[in-house]
């Protein structure tokens, strides 16, 4: 591809990213990318192929930034503070609004890009399949790393793969919450809840 990408690789993912977020997988087409990435429709079958090549690469970048976004909350020095930061990222980030093309502001919260495209099932092909479950179990992995820790397995009331897995599930479980009565505290509320289940009490 040296030679024919004339335009901000990580931009154009960026912008693609979003139109799949606020459009899914199956509503958004080739004409659609190139519009909101500003290059042309023959540029971007040059660069990349087809829509789900792009996509792959967008979804990819989204979750390096996501599992970055996470370990860095791990990093907390207490396991229950870290789950808590963890939820309040996570919260945070399905409740901002849809990004616009024309960036005017919207009511409508963009919910999880994960859990959007896996509910289309026009994007159940494999290697998008594949894609999502990369991401579950990376982000499971960064969980349970973090729960392996003595100061957190001794407090646990699960093993730390199974916690780990648990919190994955919730949390696809709190986005379908958030889509339905769109309240940050709420969620927030809940998250703690299952902090308190996950934690032996004094």
């Amino acid at each position: 591809m040296a030679g024919i990408k004339q335009f901000n690789e990580d931009e154009a993912l960026e912008r693609a990213m979003h139109v799949f977020w606020r459009q899914g997988y199956g509503a958004t087409s080739m004409p659609d990318l190139a519009k909101a990435t500003g290059v042309q429709r023959g540029s971007l079958y040059h660069a990349y192929g087809d829509k789900q090549s792009i996509f792959l690469l967008a979804f990819a970048r989204y979750q390096r930034h996501y599992l970055d976004m996470v370990r860095e909350r791990m990093q907390l020095a207490d396991p229950e503070s870290a789950l808590r930061a963890y939820f309040a990222y996570v919260i945070n980030s399905m409740s901002e609004p849809v990004p616009q093309l024309d960036d005017t502001p919207s009511s409508r919260t963009r919910g999880c890009l994960t859990t959007k495209i896996a509910t289309d099932e026009t994007a159940m092909d494999e290697p998008v399949r594949n894609a999502l479950r990369g991401m579950l179990e990376g982000l499971g992995e960064v969980l349970e790393a973090r729960l392996s820790q003595p100061d957190a397995r001794e407090r646990l009331t699960l093993s730390p793969q199974d916690a780990a897995r648990l919190l994955v599930t919730f949390t696809r479980g709190n986005v379908v919450m958030e889509r339905i009565y769109h309240g940050p505290q709420q969620l927030q509320a809940t998250a703690d809840s299952m902090i308190q289940i996950l934690f032996k009490r004094c």
